[in-house]
């Protein structure tokens, strides 16, 4: 596309010599191609116009900022919005591209990544890497698409309300996907109900031709079938699902169950970790089901995907050792899957459990009851050893005689010298809401680990 059409489409104006456009857009200089665009945003930290001459030399050919830089330029008001037009603009003008929205509380991300995997086996596929889900990292998104493309999966986040109807305006969704709605966020919003309010945009954003579906894991999410007027599917665990998981069971961490679709049942073994993903898959097979998938592809699609997601449960097959690592993100609901994970790993290995839980973060006033009930739920599911790092709320309604051991740590310091009392066969879950930082905690123990071990 030209620079001046370009311009044009996002209401812009253009300077220099009139250039050819071949790539999306980046907002990393260094991640600049050859025919590419390069966005350069005034952030808190740093002025994207300063690195517009190091974009140039990366084969950036076009930059989209808000006052004059060296080389062809467009200069708008608001560079996140403008980029979001000309995103509108591309996706309208593909009309084979279907584009798939996922929204929820939990999940967005590993689901995008199950379902991009499954499409990808049987045509061209767009899913961008880690969580573009928000104005910027969505149209950049769909700036990846071109005339091949036949399927683009894309996460709709949100910080406030009205954030997930402005994306479903750029993106026109095909297919509109709710995972679940959770308290995460809930310090923001207000209440579950404001946050379910402002998930169900993405429902209410699609045409009459599109397809709504939601999942059965939460009392808000099913509801949601009313605000559209075309096909619903719904998908769980309940037998009056569309498509639904039976048999379920846990092995060596994994779920394996029986998929149930209309068109008949097979079995799924994930290679993901945790017994909360059956519901991310089952969010992919509706999907999949929609677009015309056969039975077999779906749960072969489904049983061979990995998830790249850095620090979602991340598995650490240490030397008799292993390490969750968890630590991308924290919500009550995300907790309670991990933590039922951490049980079920304890008992196949038969070492102790070990949960180093931070703080969750953004729950608003439930935040001390949210931590509360967290520390009694890893009591009533024997957790061997709960070791709060600087989150003394987890402990405050640990019953007294309780088989779990409490261990209050101001530092991941503290908390890492912990960790030394580690056994052989032991299983160690790290988690923590992001700004904790508990990764770093989890290469600590993870070295501390391996350094013993050798000298043993």
């Amino acid at each position: 596309m030209q620079g001046l059409k370009i311009a044009e489409i996002v209401g812009g104006t253009f300077h220099g010599d009139d250039v050819t456009v071949t790539q999306a857009p980046v907002i990393n200089s260094g991640k600049a191609i050859t025919g590419s665009i390069f966005l350069a945003i005034k952030g808190e930290n740093a002025d994207g116009h300063d690195f517009v001459e190091d974009a140039r030399a990366h084969g950036a050919v076009l930059t989209l900022g808000s006052k004059a830089v060296p080389g062809p330029h467009i200069i708008v008001d608001d560079v996140v919005l403008a980029i979001g037009k000309l995103a509108h603009h591309v996706r309208m003008q593909l009309p084979n591209l279907t584009v798939i929205g996922i929204t929820g509380s939990q999940g967005k991300t590993t689901t995008k990544e199950l379902l991009a995997s499954v499409l990808s086996n049987v045509a061209k596929t767009v899913a961008p890497s880690g969580n573009f889900n928000n104005d910027l990292g969505m149209p950049i998104s769909l700036l990846e698409c071109t005339e091949e493309t036949r399927y683009c999966v894309v996460e709709m986040g949100a910080r406030h309300a009205g954030d997930i109807a402005r994306l479903a305006a750029i993106a026109a969704p095909n297919i509109g996907v709710v995972l679940k709605v959770g308290s995460a966020h809930k310090g923001e919003f207000g209440s579950v109900e404001m946050i379910a309010r402002t998930k169900s945009e993405l429902i209410s954003a699609l045409t009459p031709s599109a397809v709504a579906i939601l999942g059965t894991y939460d009392e808000f999410t099913p509801k949601m079938a009313a605000l559209h007027s075309g096909k619903t599917s719904y998908f769980g665990e309940k037998s009056s699902c569309d498509i639904r998981a039976t048999d379920i069971e846990f092995r060596e961490g994994r779920a394996h169950f029986d998929l149930v679709t209309p068109e008949g049942r097979t079995a799924v073994g994930l290679r993901i970790v945790g017994l909360h993903q059956v519901a991310n898959a089952l969010a992919v097979a509706a999907v999949a089901t929609e677009l015309g998938l056969s039975l077999d592809q779906i749960a072969g699609g489904l049983s061979t995907a990995e998830s790249g997601a850095k620090w979602r449960m991340e598995i650490i097959e240490l030397p008799q050792l292993l390490l969750i690592n968890d630590a991308y993100n924290a919500s009550p609901e995300s907790m309670v899957a991990a933590l039922g994970t951490l049980a079920l790993f304890a008992q196949e290995r038969g070492g102790e459990s070990w949960a180093f839980l931070g703080k969750m973060h953004e729950l608003g006033e439930s935040s001390q009851s949210d931590h509360a009930a967290i520390g009694t739920l890893a009591s009533e599911l024997g957790i061997d050893h709960l070791v709060c790092v600087n989150a003394p709320e987890y402990a405050s309604s640990a019953e007294n005689g309780s088989h779990t051991t409490i261990h209050l740590c101001a530092s991941k310091n503290e908390a890492s010298a912990i960790a030394r009392n580690l056994n052989q066969g032991d299983v160690v879950l790290v988690k923590a809401s992001r700004s904790e930082k508990l990764e770093e905690l989890a290469q600590m123990i993870s070295v501390q680990w391996s350094e013993g071990m050798v000298t043993e």
